[in-house]
């Protein structure tokens, strides 16, 4: 018979972040070792609970693709609802999405192929001075590791 999870293990499992993307092999794995996940979204495609709108305590660790973080950037159409939802957008940068992120020292794991990775820096702007870039081999270890470190 299955008892559920007592509450204190629970108060203690860390819960990662993740957008729509990420390795569902590390995500499992991570779980398997004791983690809770919980789906991000940007603004865009809400696939999630929205990262720009995340408070203290929701998520330990935020991980996904550098696409997830870029804004749609694309000329208005003519049509004026068109403009008006893809202004909506404009000016939008990453470090807008992961404000709460830099506000509560929520650490990113921003995954990047290695020869992407100069260009990807340069697109995260303001972002790149609190998120880490890793490979996608490189996550599920520097994600453990983190993770290892909280308390």
């Amino acid at each position: 018979v299955n008892s559920p999870m007592p509450k204190m293990e629970i108060d203690k499992m860390k819960t990662i972040g993740y957008f729509e993307g990420t390795d569902s092999n590390v995500l499992t794995n991570l779980v398997a070792d004791g983690y809770s996940t919980l789906p991000l979204a940007n603004e865009w495609d809400g696939h999630g609970k929205n990262a720009s709108h995340l408070e203290p305590g929701d998520v330990d660790l935020i991980m996904g693709y550098l696409h997830k973080l870029m804004p749609p950037l694309r000329k208005p159409k003519k049509s004026e609802s068109a403009q008006v939802a893809l202004d909506m957008y404009r000016g939008l940068k990453p470090v807008d999405l992961l404000y709460p992120a830099k506000a509560y020292a929520i650490p990113v794991l921003v995954i990047v192929p290695t020869e992407c990775q100069k260009e990807a820096k340069k697109l995260l702007g303001d972002a790149a001075a609190f998120v880490t870039v890793v490979t996608p081999e490189e996550l599920q270890e520097k994600a453990t590791a983190l993770l290892k470190k909280m308390k």
